[in-house]
C-alpha cells in the first residue's frame, strides 16, 4: 500500500460533504493535497447548494456538480455521473463524504484508486482504507487526517473562502442604499439555523441590537437566506432603533463580503458564521446541542465561543426539541461581554 499512497496521480477527484460549514471546513485539507500534488488536476464533486464555497478557490482546477435530488437523481441520472467521471479518468478518488452511493459511483467510473474513512459497509470497495479518528475530532483535523496518509503537510488549519470584487462592490451599493456608508461601523447579526434547537430566541437578538447600537453607536444589519426574511423582519420589528434587513438579498459569495465588512458578526452554529471566520471577521458563536470541539470556529482568529449546554448532552440531534434550555441559557450580557473584549 505505501506504494500506492506515495504515488504521484496525475487526476484526482475528491468527492466533498453536503453542507456548507463542512465544505469550508474541508478547504485546508484541498490545500494540503495541492500543496503535495502540485502538477495533479484537481476536481471536486459537490452538491449544488455548496458550489460557491469553492469556487475561486485557487488550489482547485475543477468543480463537478452532483446533483442528486435532481438531474443524477435514480438509475439514469446516476449512469449520468457515472459517465461524466468516466470520461475525465481520474486515477485516484478521495471520499470526504461516507457515502456507500458515492463510494459505488466512482467504483462503475473505473477510478482505480479510492480513500476515505472506512466503514462498515464500504470498507471492502476501498482500495486505500484509512482508519478513523479514535474519539471526537474537530471536523478541520478529520479531514487533515486524509491528507496525513498521503504524507500531506497539515499544520494549517484556517479555512478559506475567496469572494470577488464585485462582490464587495454589490454590498458597498445595497448597504449604501440602506444609508449605512463606509464608516459606519456594523454588526452582522446571523439570527438563522438549519434546525430549530440551533437557535437563539428572537427576542434576544432584538434586545441585544438595541443595546449594542445604545452602548456602542453601532449600526445592526440582519443576514440570512430567503427563508429567513420573515423571523429578520420580526426581529427589527422587535427592536426600538433601525435595523437593516439583507435577508435574502445575497448569494454566498456576497455573504462573504458583508461579513468581511462587518466589525463583529454574532451568530449561532451555521454555515454562515463559518464564512465569517474564513473571511477573518470577528466573530462570537452562540452554540447549543451541537459541540464547539467539532463544529466550531477552528485555527487561527478572532472569535468568541459561547455555549452552555447545562444538563444537555452535547452534541445532541433531538431536532424536535421544545426545551432549548442549552440556548436559552446565553443572556443577552454573555453576548455583549463577549463583544466588549473582542473589540
Amino acid at each position: 500500500m505505501s506504494s500506492e499512497v506515495n504515488k504521484v496521480y496525475s487526476r484526482i477527484l475528491i468527492v466533498e460533504v453536503n453542507w456548507l460549514g463542512d465544505v469550508l471546513f474541508s478547504t485546508p485539507f484541498i490545500r494540503a493535497v495541492r500543496e503535495r500534488f502540485k502538477a495533479s488536476h484537481i476536481a471536486c464533486m459537490l452538491l449544488p447548494r455548496t458550489k460557491e464555497i469553492l469556487e475561486n478557490n485557487p488550489n482547485i482546477d475543477e468543480i463537478i456538480i452532483y446533483d442528486e435530488k435532481g438531474t443524477h437523481r435514480g438509475i439514469l441520472g446516476k449512469l449520468g455521473i457515472i459517465k461524466l467521471l468516466k470520461d475525465k479518468k481520474f486515477d485516484l478518488a478521495i471520499l470526504l463524504h461516507r457515502s456507500l452511493t458515492r463510494t459505488l459511483i466512482t467504483i462503475f467510473a473505473g477510478i482505480p484508486q479510492r480513500a476515505g474513512y472506512v466503514t462498515r459497509k464500504r470498507k471492502r470497495f476501498l482500495t486505500l482504507p484509512i482508519e478513523p479518528p479514535g474519539g471526537p475530532t474537530h471536523k478541520v483535523d478529520y479531514f487533515l487526517g486524509i491528507a496525513r496518509f498521503f504524507g500531506c503537510e497539515t499544520s494549517g488549519k484556517d479555512y478559506e473562502f475567496f469572494i470577488r470584487k464585485r462582490d464587495r462592490e454589490y454590498v458597498k451599493t445595497e448597504l449604501a442604499k440602506s444609508g449605512l456608508g463606509e464608516t459606519d461601523r456594523i454588526v452582522v447579526i446571523n439570527a438563522g439555523g438549519n434546525w430549530a434547537p440551533k437557535r437563539w430566541q428572537e427576542e434576544k437578538f432584538a434586545k441585544l441590537g438595541d443595546m449594542l447600537i445604545g452602548k456602542y453607536g453601532v449600526k445592526i444589519v440582519l443576514s440570512g437566506s430567503d427563508n429567513d426574511t420573515g423571523m429578520a423582519s420580526r426581529i427589527c420589528r422587535m427592536m426600538s432603533s433601525k435595523a437593516v434587513s439583507f435577508a435574502g438579498k445575497t448569494g454566498l459569495r456576497e455573504l462573504g463580503a458583508l461579513m468581511e465588512r462587518a466589525l463583529v458578526v454574532i451568530s449561532g452554529d451555521s454555515g454562515p458564521m463559518h464564512i465569517a471566520c474564513a473571511m477573518k471577521s470577528k466573530v462570537i458563536a452562540l452554540f447549543g446541542p451541537t459541540s464547539p470541539d467539532i463544529t466550531g470556529p477552528h485555527g487561527p482568529g478572532q472569535y468568541k465561543i459561547l455555549h452552555k449546554p447545562d444538563r444537555c448532552k452535547v452534541p445532541c440531534y433531538d431536532f424536535s426539541c421544545k426545551a432549548s434550555r442549552c440556548m436559552d441559557s446565553i443572556t443577552v450580557e454573555d453576548v455583549m461581554n463577549a463583544f466588549k473584549e473582542l473589540i
